[in-house]
């Protein structure tokens, strides 16, 4: 009878246990089904924005096109003549945004199985191809697939331009110049300047998008704000060479024709020539502290007078007027939610719990982290502490992994700046110090990484440069402890000044166990102005902290469903801001556009642009005080002043059977690369500019189509 009932129960098991594996096996179909559904509208959605985007410069879009649709909405008593804009150019993004919110949240549920399938492993591989390096210098590394879409965006400039002036040339001719009017040449001098105002404004539709750290855009393509800098700097340029000519041309214009008044004309209801003026010199100041002689010299001014930006779009908005400044509004709206978003976050302090102060002038901070708080491999911290600067963040790498220290976050900060330096001799010369305040944004990093596609992983490091590379061991010795996914061999090629910096490696590893049956590593590490070694790497400082009460452990701004209440952030957002626009147009606008005299084109723009802001201020606190009790649990507080995970040993009696040291020479990566065996070998480079372009030189060989590269690159 005992037998006969435990039959039972074991039946019971596996009728349990299948039920649990049929229910995952439909819950996983039904999120594949929803993700391709979302694929497909973004295609829908992306193919109607490039059509509208690339039909605006013709006669045809301006004849019939945009006059249907004023015809039939232009002429609404709810928004006018703004609401076509804002249906055409502004809806389409913002939807575009919360679907990919949506489409991240269900992507990052997906196991860690699926990425070490045979069949994603051969997809991705498909793509491998595209992401080789094309160009190496001039624009920078330049993959395949970069080049691609600069020639489409340089061809939507180069189209818009041509049909622009060609209209300018055939419908300006000295037969249509009225006998008292402008000379040929002023009259099509003045369209002209229109016409490169017009394609800087396609520009400045694109120029937010980059710098948005929490964009889901951004995420759901592979990207991440750091690795999208370059095209913030790339459009950011043609914007301003696009706009100073369109400001030189009117210059001149005003000159010749002896209107040099119409430089300080606010027109009530049109074009405001005094604010596209103030908008040109806050651009151009902007400009001028981009050159690499200021920015790197005197990183605070090119800093601080970055926050022109708010002044820019404003005047730009009352030069324009609201209804044509919609067109470049939505890569502008996402990032004022971002903004504000990362505004909340910075107002608290959080809890840091212990520094190490390292020999090579380099500082360990260590962060008592929400175990709800999930980051990928490369992610960065923004950090800020007012007792250096109460105005100046800076980004450092995390080299911790949220998987296998899911209490704390860890950063390594070098010494190369005067932020970096006073922080390392504040730690380094006192040990009175029991409290530092800190406030931090992020992390910011991608949505997810795909490592394991590789059969092999070879990461190139110079300097300070190896810190992406530790988050990215660390993540692969949780996978490889904790699941039965085959992990890459890993070879860490690293290059140093000097033997100080050697004491960076102690940092690699959280735990000083037998790691051979985890993850197959390999080092190598070349000091290159030393041919023995001149420092003791095991005088380490170790400072610990006491955290005021006040101070909290860093938490997801919105949770760990954090792309879900992004969506909800931007649908919301949007209609709140519709509903006001509506509600004020129909009962305030309105009706004073019908009565003698029109409403201040000003006065609209400053409407739409508080609505704007106070829809994004509602949204986004709401959104922060519902998630405000999981991010503060108590229990989730209580972490140890020092990790036990932390290492204090240096390399070569850590790894001794994995290090190889080579003092007084440079890692001859030719030789290193070239020939590595394997159907896919994943090559990472994070270091100075020189050792970045060697290594996409070398990957960008045709014998080199084993090798897939990737840049990690921080500086700009």
């Amino acid at each position: 009878m005992v037998a006969r009932g435990w039959l039972v129960v074991a039946r019971g098991n596996r009728s349990f246990s299948s039920l649990i594996r049929k229910y995952s096996l439909k819950r996983e179909m039904n999120k594949k089904v929803i993700k391709n559904v979302i694929k497909l509208l973004t295609m829908v959605i992306l193919m109607g924005t490039v059509v509208i985007w690339i039909m605006m410069p013709t006669s045809t879009y301006k004849k019939i096109w945009l006059k249907s649709m004023r015809a039939n909405l232009g002429k609404s008593i709810y928004f006018g003549k703004p609401g076509v804009n804002l249906l055409v150019y502004m809806f389409p993004m913002i939807l575009l945004a919360f679907i990919g919110s949506i489409y991240l949240h269900l992507k990052k549920q997906t196991t860690v199985n699926q990425f070490n399938s045979g069949v994603e492993r051969k997809k991705r591989d498909k793509f491998g191809a595209l992401k080789r390096p094309m160009l190496v210098k001039g624009l920078g590394i330049v993959t395949v697939t970069e080049v691609m879409f600069l020639t489409m965006f340089m061809s939507l400039l180069l189209w818009s331009l041509a049909n622009y002036f060609y209209y300018t040339f055939v419908t300006i001719t000295p037969q249509t110049i009225p006998i008292d009017g402008d000379n040929l040449w002023q009259a099509r001098l003045d369209s002209i300047a229109v016409r490169l105002g017009l394609t800087g404004n396609i520009c400045l539709g694109f120029l937010f998008y980059p710098v948005s750290r929490g964009s889901s855009l951004l995420a759901a393509v592979g990207l991440t704000s750091e690795s999208s800098i370059r095209y913030h700097i790339w459009l950011g340029n043609l914007v301003m060479t696009l706009f100073t000519s369109h400001g030189l041309c009117y210059c001149i214009y005003w000159i010749s024709t002896n209107q040099v008044f119409q430089m300080l004309e606010w027109d009530r209801t049109g074009i405001s020539h005094l604010a596209g003026e103030i908008t040109l010199v806050a651009g151009l100041v902007m400009w001028a502290t981009t050159l690499p002689a200021i920015r790197r010299r005197f990183f605070e001014v090119f800093f601080y007078t970055h926050y022109l930006y708010m002044v820019f779009m404003l005047f730009f908005v009352f030069h324009v007027g609201i209804s044509y400044a919609l067109i470049s509004f939505p890569g502008f709206y996402i990032f004022i939610v971002d903004h504000f978003l990362r505004f909340l976050q910075s107002r608290n302090n959080v809890k840091l719990v212990s520094a190490r102060v390292l020999p090579c002038e380099t500082v360990e901070l260590n962060f008592s982290k929400n175990p709800k708080l999930m980051y990928s491999p490369t992610s960065i911290l923004f950090v800020n502490i007012p007792s250096i600067s109460k105005l100046q963040w800076h980004p450092f790498t995390i080299i911790s992994s949220s998987k296998l220290e899911p209490k704390k976050l860890s950063v390594m900060i070098k010494s190369q700046g005067k932020w970096s330096t006073k922080l390392n001799h504040m730690l380094a010369s006192s040990d009175q110090i029991d409290h530092l305040a800190v406030s931090v944004e992020g992390p910011y990093g991608p949505a997810s990484t795909d490592y394991l596609r590789h059969q092999s992983l070879v990461m190139v490091s110079g300097g300070s440069g190896i810190t992406p590379f530790i988050s990215i061991i660390r993540d692969l010795l949780y996978v490889s402890s904790t699941s039965a996914c085959k992990i890459p061999k890993i070879t860490l090629i690293c290059a140093f000044k000097t033997s100080s910096d050697l004491s960076m490696l102690n940092l690699i590893l959280p735990i000083s166990t037998e790691i051979s049956s985890y993850v197959d590593i390999q080092i190598k590490a070349f000091v290159t102005r030393e041919k023995v070694s001149t420092c003791n790497m095991n005088i380490i400082k170790t400072l610990c902290f006491k955290p005021h009460s006040s101070d909290r452990p860093i938490s997801p701004i919105l949770g760990p469903n954090s792309w879900l209440w992004l969506a909800s952030i931007l649908s919301s957002s949007f209609m709140i801001f519709i509903i006001i626009i509506a509600i004020i147009s129909r009962y305030h606008i309105y009706p004073i556009d019908q009565s003698s005299k029109k409403y201040t084109s000003a006065y609209t723009s400053l409407i739409y642009l508080l609505a704007i802001f106070i829809s994004v201020v509602a949204t986004s606190t709401v959104a922060m005080l519902c998630n405000k009790k999981s991010y503060y649990n108590k229990k989730d507080q209580n972490i140890d002043v020092l990790s036990p995970l932390m290492i204090e040993s240096s390399p070569g009696q850590l790894l001794p059977e994995f290090t190889n040291i080579h003092y007084g020479e440079r890692p001859n990566l030719n030789k290193l690369l070239v020939g590595l065996k394997g159907s896919s070998v994943g090559v990472l480079v994070c270091g100075p500019r020189k050792m970045r372009e060697e290594v996409a030189k070398i990957c960008s060989f045709g014998s080199a189509e084993n090798l897939q590269f990737e840049s990690i690159s921080f500086s700009w």
